[in-house]
């Protein structure tokens, strides 16, 4: 990439533009990029500071992990400095709870914008937390080496970070039970067999792969684009005739647009 311009870079996210293209780094390989507040806040925040410009957004993980998940000081006494830890959250008022998570959860639900695609490149570790960040978005190309997993149930936990909604359409209701409540590892041939992952390629070829996957999703029109995953994303939610509907009134939009009559 050239012309990078570097927008955000602060507690283990970096947010980098180039043009249409946007690329959110996860920069903490030492720690296999796990998770906390701070990181999720750092993550909330590149989405609100997107340029209008961007069409394509490539999440990545430096280093041989993509995310190990929830940094297990979460769960310490003292949680992280100057956080309260999560037992402590729990001893408190449930509205507060309720609201915190639903902070934290911010961090998960931008990438799926209809405005944007979303491209998570993952490699190595992709666990929990981690596995619900790859979730959140569009798309995922994984390396070889990719190993996927829910590990929440074993530590007494339910996935919370909006994973569950995409993992069950991806996969199925059954398959996610199953991911979900044994915790094991899903690798890269199943995760593309049952639709988790759009392509898998060697761990040297992701991050090319990214990009010539965001060149692909930008050779069409943008409005073309965005109309096509609103229409994609909201599909499940309706019944046959409504989708239907929808089809016909998008398709009008676009025929208007192109003939010179929108708005």
């Amino acid at each position: 990439m050239t012309s990078l311009d570097s927008v955000l870079d602060k507690d283990g996210v970096r947010l980098t533009v180039d043009d249409a293209v946007a690329t959110v780094t996860l920069t903490n390989p030492a720690k296999r990029n796990a998770q906390s507040p701070a990181l999720w806040r750092a993550l909330t925040e590149a989405g609100r500071l997107l340029p209008g410009s961007v069409r394509v957004v490539v999440l990545r993980g430096e280093g041989k992990s993509f995310s190990a998940g929830l940094d297990r000081q979460a769960f310490a006494p003292e949680g992280f400095d100057g956080e309260p830890s999560f037992l402590d959250m729990a001893r408190g008022p449930e509205a507060e709870l309720d609201a915190t998570i639903a902070t934290y959860q911010e961090a998960f639900t931008w990438w799926r914008r209809n405005d944007i695609v979303s491209i998570a490149a993952v490699q190595g570790h992709a666990i929990g937390a981690g596995f619900q960040l790859a979730l959140a978005c569009d798309l995922r190309i994984v390396a070889e080496d990719v190993q996927f997993a829910m590990r929440e149930t074993s530590l007494g936990l339910v996935p919370d970070l909006t994973g569950t909604h995409p993992l069950v359409n991806l996969v199925g209701y059954a398959r996610a039970l199953e991911i979900c409540a044994t915790g094991r590892f899903v690798h890269a041939e199943e995760a593309e067999r049952t639709g988790l992952a759009n392509l898998v390629v060697p761990a040297d070829q992701l991050d090319a792969a990214g990009l010539d996957l965001a060149a692909a999703l930008l050779a069409a029109p943008r409005d073309a684009v965005v109309e096509t995953k609103a229409l994609l994303s909201g599909a499940l939610s309706r019944t046959y005739e409504e989708q239907r509907t929808a089809e016909r009134a998008a398709q009008g939009r676009r025929l208007r647009d192109l003939a010179g009559l929108a708005d």
